[in-house]
């Protein structure tokens, strides 16, 4: 005769979490039980450095340092991000939800054991979460380091089984938190791949495999534009690539334009800038090979690497970008100066040029930092009349013009989506008290918006007048003095530029 409570279906929930929980013992049993050949020196030394994420914070570290390439550091940045989500809701949620005693360590031989044992609860596992995220920021932003980093992560979670610290169910729903912890921040702030490189209008050039009718000048003083030459003649085995000073660059540049049938810059943005006024004057199409500190406008482009531009370089792959201008420029000759990503008034060109006076002495962020404090402390305001016109007179801290609108995803910096929009993201922060709070309000803020502090908008062109003889002005990172007038507008799909297409 059967029992009355053999079909009932209360009981079944219970009877699946003993079997579940029989399993899981039973799991760990196993491993505590099974001789591992070599893992008895190797993985309790592992466990032990994952604790408080210090090896993932030096393999992060080793990352950025020798990645050699900015799409590296962002991936060390991600995994770093991703493994502080994990571990924050694990402690503050997962371990305080499931109060799970640690395993008895009867089973478990005594080199293997943790000469500390933890002394919090067991579910889940705090090194797995830890792991799991840190592997799988680092996977999202760069396959390559993913695949290096995926193998220790599986060896510091299979290690708190193996050490006894954990039963494998908390390895396996620590690791499973991890995993959503990147793809949380993932969804806070997409990684390059999710955002689509400008790809409107298509523009003909011709393709150049190899580097066949490439001439590449390359500014030896600009960031890692040295070290990228190397790479680019192993890339590209008929290209040309001609190494100059900065004092050389502009007569390097119209030599190279007149002798390829492509204009190839390795270089920083204000390297790129004067490459692409060349290419533009030449009626020649620019290859981009990032070599300096930031380089907007080729990530912009989605070209992070020298294989990326190869790769356009091989299909003949190209867009049209607009050219901001400004009219006159700063030369003697009143020809417009150009810009591809910003010009700006204000506090940004003096902040340049105390930082580009001590960089040389005391390092590029120190430098920075030490700008910054001088720009804010001063308090001297710009007064200017600004309009589509000749507009009215006000006072300001900065005018910003970008070429082309900045979107903002999620905290991160601004990226353009469009780059022939023929549009100029226009931005001024007013003057008043504590320039600092202004200008951070303005940052936050973003494109298209008002307030007291601050104003943004869509224009095609900017009417600057009634300046202060003296006043500096920056351009793609480059700075000179302002004349008392002039006109920022833009040259419409005026450049023709490589750029890979999205794979």
């Amino acid at each position: 005769m059967s029992s009355p409570n053999a079909h009932d279906p209360l009981r079944a929930p219970g009877r699946i979490a003993a079997w579940l929980s029989a399993r899981d013992r039973g799991l760990f049993h196993s491993v505590a039980t099974h001789h591992w050949p070599g893992a008895d020196r190797v993985l309790p030394r592992l466990s032990h450095g994952a604790n408080h994420g210090m090896l993932w914070f030096g393999a992060a570290a080793g990352i950025a340092a020798f990645g050699g390439s900015t799409r590296a550091r962002r991936a060390a940045v991600r995994g770093v991000a991703s493994l502080a989500l994990a571990s924050l809701t694990v402690n503050t949620v997962g371990k305080r939800s499931v109060r799970r005693v640690r395993p008895v360590l009867d089973a478990v031989p005594m080199i293997r054991q943790l000469k500390r044992q933890p002394i919090t609860t067991s579910f889940p596992s705090g090194h797995s979460a830890s792991a799991a995220a840190f592997a799988t920021g680092v996977a999202l932003e760069s396959k390559g380091w993913g695949a290096v980093v995926a193998p220790v992560a599986a060896s510091v979670a299979f290690s708190r089984v193996y050490t006894g610290a954990h039963y494998p169910s908390d390895v396996l729903v620590g690791a499973a938190l991890g995993i959503g912890a990147a793809f949380a921040v993932r969804g806070l702030v997409p990684t390059r791949a999710q955002i689509p490189a400008p790809g409107r209008p298509y523009a003909e050039a011709p393709a150049l495999p190899d580097g066949r009718g490439l001439v590449v000048v390359v500014n030896k003083r600009s960031g890692s534009a040295a070290a990228r030459a190397a790479l680019v003649r192993d890339a590209l085995p008929h290209a040309e690539v001609v190494e100059c000073e900065p004092g050389e660059l502009t007569a390097a540049l119209d030599k190279a334009a007149q002798q390829g049938r492509a204009l190839g810059i390795c270089g920083g943005d204000g390297t790129v800038n004067q490459a692409a006024v060349t290419a533009v004057r030449h009626r020649v199409p620019l290859a981009v090979f990032p070599g300096g500190t930031l380089n907007h406008f080729a990530y912009d482009l989605g070209i992070e690497e020298v294989q990326d531009t190869c790769r356009a370089l091989a299909g003949g792959d190209a867009v049209r970008v607009d050219l901001g201008r400004f009219t006159p420029g700063p030369g003697p000759d009143g020809e417009p100066g150009h810009f591809l990503n910003t010009f700006s008034l204000g506090v940004y060109p003096e902040l340049v040029r105390i930082r580009e006076h001590w960089a040389p002495r005391i390092g590029g962020w120190p430098a920075g930092v030490l700008a910054a404090v001088e720009v804010l402390r001063a308090e001297r305001p710009l007064e200017a009349n600004i309009g589509q016109h000749k507009g009215r007179r006000r006072a300001l801290w900065m005018l910003f013009a970008g070429n082309g609108m900045y979107q903002r995803f999620g905290p991160t910096p601004g990226r353009r989506l469009d780059l022939a929009d023929g549009l100029l993201d226009v931005r001024v922060v007013h003057g008043g008290r504590l320039p600092g709070l202004r200008l951070l309000a303005a940052a936050l803020a973003g494109p298209l918006s008002r307030s007291p502090v601050h104003a943004a908008q869509r224009l095609r062109r900017v009417w600057i007048s009634g300046l202060a003889p003296g006043t500096l002005l920056a351009y793609d990172g480059e700075v000179a003095e302002a004349p008392p007038e002039f006109l920022i507008d833009k040259a419409d799909e005026a450049l023709t530029v490589y750029r890979p297409l999205a794979q």
